[in-house]
Order: C-alpha cells, then structure tokens, then sequence
C-alpha cells in the first residue's frame, strides 16, 4: 500500500465512525482491531523494501478481547505497525492510566468517547498540518542530520533513524525553528493535540522518545531543556 494512504485502526466496528472518516480522508484504509484480529492482520502484510503505510491507531484501554496495555504492545511488536501512532482511548481523571499508557507504547492519549474530530487531528487532516503537506518536497538540515518531510523519513550521516510520528514531526519542528526555545504547552500545539486533554509533562516522555531515537542512531543530542521553559535545539554552527 502506498504510504500516502493512511490506515486507522478503531478499537470497535463503528460504521458511522467509519463513514465520517472516508468522508473527510477519501483514500484512508479503515478497520477495527481487537483480540482476535491482530493490528498487523488489519493494517495488511508489509513487504520489505516497499514505503510503509502510515498507520494511526486508536485503543481503548478496556478492549473486547484483551487490555488496551496489551493492545498497544502487540501493535508494536507487529511488522506491519510497529511504527504507528498509538492512542490511547481513556476515562475522565484517569492520571495512572495514562502514565501506564505511555509506557506501555502509546504516543498520546485522549478522554473518551472518542470522535471524528480527534481523529482528523490525529492523520493531519486539520488545517494546523497543511503547512507541512504543501511543503512535501522540503529537506530539513542541521549539520549531518536530515528531515525529509516528503519521505517521512530523518537521516544522520546518511543512515535512516528509528523514529516513530510523533518523534518526527517533534524533530521536525525543531530543525525549522533552531536556537528559539519550544513551550510544552506550544510542542503540544503543534502536534495538534488536544491542550486541554495532555498533561504537559507527557512532553517529556515525547521528548525523551525522540532522545533515545537520535542517540540509537549515534546522533549527539542536539536538544537542550530550558529549566521551566521548555526545550532548544541549537544551531549546529553554534
């Protein structure tokens, strides 16, 4: 499948759900997951070689068949979307839920029930993201680190880095705003989360994410944290 065809994955059958979807992203692939039909079996056999498909995932922390915590693990440990963008689905007040998410895999997550809205938000079918989807062709670069927007893909030395979406677009927003300090709460925005439903300390978790990416692929860390402020990626000729 082509990596320009998003697939969602929903934790149940909603046709309605499913409907709004196509109809706002008409080339989206959409299916449910649960215990019995595996994250990879919804998403589709990768092939080795080919671009992978862009896949966003929505959890539930209570699913039909098992945990959303098992969920999310079986979702990372699938070829076919280890690389997807995890949501989980949570109640209102659930503060150890969401740390346990977040461990567990999760990108983010989001207070239920759980609407087209949040999705969009989530594929980048809200205005927020068309900035970046008209600069497709755009290569970002800082010293021998390299964001190319088009292929989704960071590179260091010439060598592709393991990073998930959010540590992505994370690094991303970094390279095109060097040597100026990024609020929590302004990273969050401009993601296209929910600011009202993030904890801002979940930045950190997004950060270190992307830390522990950078140094996998032996790049030095080119972030620094501004006690109280947030986070700076300096120039590389600084």
């Amino acid at each position: 499948m082509n990596a320009q065809h998003p697939i969602v994955l929903l934790p149940s059958s909603d046709a309605r759900l499913a409907a709004a979807i196509l109809s706002a992203v008409p080339d989206a692939k959409v299916a449910a997951i649960n215990g019995a039909v595996v994250a990879g079996q919804a998403a589709g056999k990768y092939v080795p070689g080919t671009p992978r498909a862009r896949v966003w995932a929505f959890v539930d922390w209570v699913m039909p068949e098992c945990s959303g915590l098992e969920m999310c693990r079986r979702i990372r440990s699938s070829a076919e979307t280890r690389d997807a963008h995890i949501t989980m689905v949570l109640e209102p007040g659930a503060d150890e839920a969401r740390r346990r998410a977040l461990d567990a895999g999760a990108d983010d997550y989001v207070i239920g029930p759980l609407g087209v809205e949040t999705i969009l938000q989530r594929l980048g079918a809200a205005s927020h993201e068309n900035g970046h989807q008209a600069e497709a062709g755009k290569r970002l670069r800082s010293g021998e680190l390299s964001v190319d927007l088009a292929a989704f893909q960071a590179r260091y030395k010439g060598r592709p880095l393991p990073l998930r979406p959010t540590e992505f677009r994370l690094l991303a927003h970094f390279m095109e705003n060097p040597d100026r300090v990024q609020s929590r709460e302004a990273l969050i925005e401009t993601l296209g989360k929910d600011a009202g439903g993030i904890d801002v300390r979940t930045v950190d978790v997004w950060v270190g994410r992307l830390r522990r990416g950078l140094r996998a692929g032996g790049v030095p860390d080119p972030l620094r944290t501004v006690r109280s402020l947030g986070y700076v990626m300096d120039s590389a000729d600084r």
